[in-house]
């Protein structure tokens, strides 16, 4: 099952974001196995979330579906 911003759109790995008022990028969606460890791990251990990339403060964040209310869209990955 997909993950969606506050605002309804789709998360997507590379998406522009701001957490907390800090730009970052959404590197790593968890919401399903997919045989890759970092991965695997945070969604048995944590839950469904996101890994944002953000080097201003955080370096890197997992953020749990529940905190999903501070990640805001501001540009969408390209798709290619």
């Amino acid at each position: 099952m997909p993950l969606f911003y506050k605002s309804g759109e789709e998360i997507r790995e590379g998406d522009r974001v701001t957490y907390y008022g800090n730009p970052g990028e959404i590197e790593v969606v968890a919401d399903k196995l997919v045989g890759d460890a970092d991965v695997d791990y945070y969604l048995k251990e944590i839950g469904r979330g996101v890994l944002i990339r953000e080097p201003k403060v955080y370096g890197r964040v997992f953020v749990e579906v529940r905190d999903f209310g501070d990640i805001l869209l501001i540009i969408r990955a390209d798709p290619t």
